[in-house]
């Protein structure tokens, strides 16, 4: 065995003496390919920043040597990650290394690396794209055909990354409607694990296209963490097989389950990139990591502060009517509320939308609803000093609409087959692969936008699977691409919309949390985390989503105190307080609130509007988990300069007696000294501050006392002269 060792150790060495090598480097970590001509692209190293690729060779620690885009063909017996089928029959790969280019950019490097089969006129780039400030790494493809006839695509992922030896621990976030994002962990055994999502819409509602993995454990703040995500908005899968050296190799790509993509000569054929990165520090540097990354390049105005907003879905529902819509508004303004939003039940003319059964699709204002028009409720909004804002769900229709009756070929279906209808019992997915269709959708919002410029905010909604599959569109021989071009489609419409309307600012919303993915958040400023607004919920489904999602693209209201969805009684500041820790917004009546209530509310929006910088621009530092069942959960936001935090502490369950963990701090300057104040205080009044020095709020802690049901705190911290 030792032998063996050493004749390998030899082969590589050797091997690498004739291939050129290519280091690509973030400011902490490193991958290392190398390429021969008409030779192998092989990938031998994704870690902690090497200065020398010598060290890598020289040490063996880690190294790997596996080819960079595994084909099937010659080697049938690993997982591939592209696989195809020629016009003769031939089922085989055969792609060989013909150079690297090397493009320089302001912000990342983009690295092409040329791959071509060895008879057959198929061409294969490999992409990586190099943060110069963030250790963020995108992979991705690209194929050409210039051959007779189209070669039939029939695995096209977008990356493969084979890990070193360990033993793996999986962290990857699963749930469902009302239930999003919920943690999940488990202990990697041989075989496989594949996450797969076939929505055809809402990728995130089940299984999010993102996975943690810890080798030699998973924590927070220590060891060795892998991390990626898939930056589509559809169908997904995401394969992590460990092999019986303890090696992972983990593909990633759009799903290929009747997915076959027929790929025409000149024709070019581009996967989504998977976005990775890794830490020798824990799981929560990677957090961070994902999130600077988010808010500088894959977050429309990713850097602007957000506003406080009202929705009116749970204060209204469908019974939208001028003088309650103009009640909430005001009510609002009052509180020292800034975008008011009008959701679902404004719209239809022969169909007025009462209910989910009817009229999607007749983006009209329903005369009955709102006789004056959407105009009058956009001056009530500027009469009040805030700004209004709209709820459409473009993407879908109902049989009981003016669209349907005029354009049932729209809609996704087959011939000779039963409709199956979705929500309210007929509502239908509009066939985003028709040119028609991607007009009829931009023009929604061209549209409202031209009619009423005022609006400053829209929320984008989406409540049905891809059922029926079947185009009325693609032809006979391309059904197969319904559900990629669903969101190719989908895709052209939001650049569009995004050209014409940069400030426009817009809510990703599908179910309530089921779109939440960077396929989509380019184009969009937020996301709706889940229509379950219970501020307990909602703890567990924010620590979740916080993994790889910024606080500042995170929407997070303030429901009634009769909770909608639970039932559940809780507390106006409890309530407050978790969604202070997000995008902080209402989703309530706020003429229900006693005086006292309103009181309040008016406050602790004025002091979200102090701390808001720190909890939408700052780093992350996640203290207890919720999951971790302690009784409380606690998190931190820091200014990246250090001068300012905000700490939430939040009781989870109450018991008699309880002991509560000491609080240590993270992400503090050691040297300097902080005032620690309490605010949001059901009281009103701030506690007096006391100085403690960062070092030893790190190293020592704080000690946080809840002594009731529903308790939580919010301290502010700021750096002293």
């Amino acid at each position: 065995m030792k032998n063996l060792f050493i004749i390998l150790t030899l082969l590589l060495f050797t091997s690498s003496v004739y291939a050129e090598e290519f280091l690509l480097s973030t400011p902490r970590t490193s991958l290392l390919l190398t390429g021969e001509k008409d030779g192998q692209l092989y990938l031998h190293y994704f870690g902690r920043r090497v200065l020398d690729p010598s060290d890598i060779w020289n040490s063996g620690n880690g190294m790997l040597y596996r080819e960079a885009y595994p084909q099937f063909g010659l080697d049938c017996t690993l997982e591939p990650a592209m696989a195809v089928m020629y016009p003769d029959g031939n089922l085989s790969l055969d792609l060989r290394f013909q150079k690297a280019e090397n493009i320089k950019g302001n912000h990342s490097d983009e690295w092409k690396f040329y791959l071509k089969d060895a008879v057959y006129p198929l061409e294969v780039t490999l992409h990586y794209r190099i943060y110069h400030d963030e250790d963020i790494i995108e992979n991705w493809a690209g194929y050409q055909y210039s051959g007779k006839g189209f070669v039939e695509l029939r695995q096209f992922a977008s990356a493969y990354m084979p890990l070193p030896p360990g033993q793996y621990t999986m962290q990857h976030l699963h749930g469902s409607w009302a239930s999003e994002h919920q943690m999940e962990e488990e202990i990697l055994t041989h075989g496989s694990k594949i996450l797969v999502n076939r929505d055809g819409v809402r990728n995130a509602l089940t299984d999010h296209p993102s996975v943690m993995l810890g080798r030699n454990g998973l924590e927070e703040n220590t060891g060795d963490v892998y991390a990626g995500i898939l930056a589509w908005s559809g169908n997904y899968k995401i394969n992590c097989t460990l092999d019986n050296s303890h090696r992972l190799h983990l593909i990633a790509g759009i799903d290929n389950f009747q997915s076959e993509y027929k790929l025409s000569k000149g024709e070019t054929f581009v996967t989504p990139a998977w976005v990775m990165s890794y830490s020798n520090k824990g799981k929560g540097e990677i957090s961070r990591t994902f999130h600077r990354w988010a808010r500088k390049y894959a977050l429309a105005h990713g850097e602007q502060k957000r506003d406080i907003l009202l929705n009116s879905w749970e204060g209204l529902y469908f019974n939208v009517n001028m003088k309650d819509v103009c009640r909430m508004i005001n009510d609002f303004s009052g509180l020292g509320g800034e975008i008011f939003v009008l959701d679902d039940g404004w719209f239809g003319k022969k169909y007025s939308r009462d209910s989910d059964r009817s009229s999607l699709g007749d983006w009209e204002v329903s005369p009955g609803k709102l006789p004056d028009g959407l105009q009058a409720l956009i001056d009530s909004c500027k009469c009040a000093s805030i700004r209004f804002g709209i709820w459409i769900e473009p993407e879908m229709t109902n049989t009981i609409s003016e669209l349907y009756e005029q354009h049932p070929d729209w809609v996704i279906s087959q011939p000779n087959r039963p409709l199956k209808k979705g929500r309210g019992g007929n509502q239908l997915v509009l066939d985003l692969s028709n040119p028609k269709v991607q007009d009829f959708i931009f023009g929604v919002v061209d549209k409202l936008m031209t009619q009423y410029p005022e609006i400053a905010y829209i929320k984008w909604d989406a409540n049905m699977s891809l059922a029926n599959y079947g185009s009325n569109y693609l032809p006979a021989n391309k059904q197969s691409h319904l559900y990629i071009e669903y969101h190719r489609g989908l895709r052209k419409v939001l650049q569009r919309i995004r050209a014409k309307y940069p400030d426009l600012l817009m809510q990703a919303c599908a179910s309530g949390g089921g779109r939440i993915s960077y396929g989509i958040l380019p184009y969009f400023d937020e996301f709706w985390t889940s229509d379950d607004t219970d501020a307990i919920e909602r703890i567990y489904m924010q620590w979740g989503a916080s993994q790889f999602y910024p606080a500042i693209a995170m929407g997070s209201h303030v429901s009634a105190a009769r909770n909608h969805q639970t039932n559940k009684l809780i507390p106006l500041k409890f309530r407050f307080d978790v969604a202070m820790s997000g995008r902080l917004g209402m989703e309530m009546q706020p003429k229900d609130f006693t005086p006292d209530e309103y009181k309040f509310a008016a406050q602790a929006i004025s002091t979200y509007k102090q701390i808001r910088p720190v909890v939408q621009l700052g780093d992350l530092y996640r203290l207890i988990s919720p999951y971790a069942q302690k009784n409380i959960s606690s998190l931190m936001y820091v200014t990246p300069d250090k001068e300012e935090a905000v700490l939430f502490v939040y009781q989870l369950k109450h018991r008699f007696n309880p002991s509560f963990p000491i609080l240590t701090l993270q992400g503090l300057s050691p040297d300097a000294s902080y005032e620690i104040c309490e605010i949001n205080t059901a009281d009103l009044k701030e506690q007096a501050g006391k100085t403690i020095t960062g070092g030893f709020l790190m190293d020592q802690g704080i000690e946080v006392w809840l002594d009731k049901e529903y308790d939580s705190k919010i301290y502010h911290l700021k750096k002293t002269k």
